[in-house]
């Protein structure tokens, strides 16, 4: 998708992919054949500018057809390079400008408390993100409200734009912090599918306490040459690169 619309964000969508995987084919009680179901579990993307995994999840989930992938970032095509609820099916939240997914999920989650609601509330955050103050806020007011219903996965790849996440403004020790804002938090392998499929069904991970999973992921998982490369942040693979990087994916070995 990246390079045939000559934009994207390919490293922050691999080390993403695992994640969504499980989230959509495993834990959220969702129904493509209606995607606005009142009871529905909510997942907002907040690092939205990884809105191509986001799509190719939806996609094959059966939100939309798998047709429709061709079309993204092309003019007038409902997959944006950020991902639109007034366009898209599935999508909760309009997200890219980093920092505003936790907040929204806090309103989500605190909504399901005072309407009786069932619904569960995921979100899934970039870990250079984190540096917005306003996540600091959500993290926050759901501790203070005892948010036991929200689930923050952290895509703890290390890397954001430009830079390492230590050597921009560094976020460790992480889950320490998060459990001083009052959130009950566990460590995973980001690509351990095993693990995460455990670890969601466990939730909550604390009666009484928002859980926090700190994920720890690989930008551009699964290419040897994107992986851990900060420049893949938002670089187009050539042709050259996209004949050897599907090379990799198909065969892992």
């Amino acid at each position: 998708m990246v390079h045939r619309a000559r934009m994207g964000h390919p490293g922050g969508d691999l080390s993403a992919a695992d994640i969504l995987a499980v989230l959509y084919f495993h834990v959220l009680r969702i129904d493509p054949a209606r995607p606005d179901d009142a009871g529905r579990d909510r997942f907002v993307l907040s690092k939205g500018h990884a809105s191509a995994s986001l799509y190719a999840t939806l996609a094959l989930r059966g939100f939309f057809s798998e047709d429709l992938l061709t079309t993204y970032m092309r003019p007038l095509s409902s997959l944006n390079g950020h991902p639109d609820r007034n366009k898209v099916p599935g999508v909760e939240a309009n997200t890219g400008p980093l920092g505003h997914g936790l907040p929204i999920a806090v309103g989500l989650a605190l909504g399901a408390r005072l309407t009786q609601g069932t619904w569960r509330t995921f979100v899934l955050t970039g870990d250079g993100e984190l540096q917005e103050g306003s996540n600091w806020e959500a993290a926050m007011a759901a501790g203070q409200f005892g948010l036991d219903g929200l689930t923050l996965i952290v895509d703890r790849n290390r890397l954001q734009q430009g830079d390492t996440t230590e050597n921009t403004v560094t976020l460790d020790p992480l889950a320490d912090r998060l459990r001083s804002f009052g959130w009950a938090v566990v460590e995973v392998d980001g690509h351990d599918v095993g693990t995460l499929v455990a670890t969601f069904e466990a939730l909550p991970a604390a009666a009484g306490r928002p859980t926090a999973i700190v994920a720890q992921t690989i930008k551009g998982r699964g290419v040897s040459f994107i992986e851990n490369r900060v420049e893949w942040h938002h670089r187009v693979p050539t042709d050259g690169e996209m004949a050897l990087a599907l090379g990799e994916l198909r065969d892992p070995s």
